[in-house]
């Protein structure tokens, strides 16, 4: 990925729990309209580097820059302003709010306000197809989720990072996922990193793969040239020794 085309990543991000070492030298970028998965087995750092790159954890070294701008030391508040967007394993909505409600607070959210007519098209693209009437909380896993992504697009985001997102979904709903995902990458031009430990969803819909492994970049590129490193199935597949 070139200089001119990156609008989010990081570089050299380390960090150390204790006397453990949970990431290492990690470096990674996303461009304008790319879907870029963060895969690896449990253990091996996702969810610490997403805090890194939301803000709520301060590396030990390294920064986390988005466009030209270093926000390594910027709060979560301030990141969210400039573009980062964040989605969680549990899709946590507003339990006694409407979903009209829910919309106008995150149309309000930031300036400049989105309209009505803004969280309609969001709803489209987002296939979310529930009455504006109904109470958010009532809503099923994979309805919170279409609901939370409208939400975020009132933030004009510039990068969404998605923890999980088809966590609790079946099959029908993860094929459905993949292309809301797609389709919003694409209709706002904008970056997507995506953690997922499932290695044949993100082959259907990232455009490169990063993988760790103990804290460690251990492959990057392409998903299907990835899936088929060697070190990537051996950090899978292989069984620990034992004796």
């Amino acid at each position: 990925m070139s200089a001119d085309t990156t609008i989010f990543g990081c570089r050299g991000i380390g960090i150390s729990f204790g006397s453990r070492a949970i990431l290492q030298d990690v470096t990674l970028s996303v461009a304008a309209g790319e879907v870029l998965g963060l895969v690896g087995p449990n253990g091996a750092g996702k969810t610490s580097l997403f805090e890194i790159l939301c803000g709520r954890y301060t590396a030990d070294s390294g920064e986390v820059f988005l466009g030209t701008r270093d926000i390594t030391r910027m709060a979560v508040h301030d990141r969210a302003r400039l573009g980062l967007a964040r989605t969680y394993q549990s899709p946590v909505v507003p339990g006694s709010l409407t979903i009209a409600e829910t919309f106008r607070a995150a149309r309000y959210a930031y300036k400049p306000y989105r309209t009505r007519m803004d969280a309609e098209r969001a709803c489209h693209l987002a296939n979310f197809r529930q009455p504006w009437d109904r109470v958010a909380g009532s809503l099923d896993t994979f309805d919170r989720r279409k609901l939370l992504l409208a939400c975020l697009l009132m933030r004009h985001p510039t990068v969404l990072l998605l923890d999980e997102p088809a966590s609790g979904l079946i099959n029908s709903e993860i094929d459905e996922l993949d292309l809301i995902i797609r389709r919003l990458v694409d209709e706002y031009n904008i970056g997507a990193l995506l953690i997922e430990h499932r290695l044949e969803l993100l082959s259907a819909i990232a455009d490169r793969a990063v993988v760790l492994d103990m804290g460690l970049v251990i492959a990057s590129g392409t998903p299907r040239e990835v899936f088929r490193d060697p070190r990537v199935l051996a950090a899978y597949f292989e069984e620990p020794a034992h004796g």
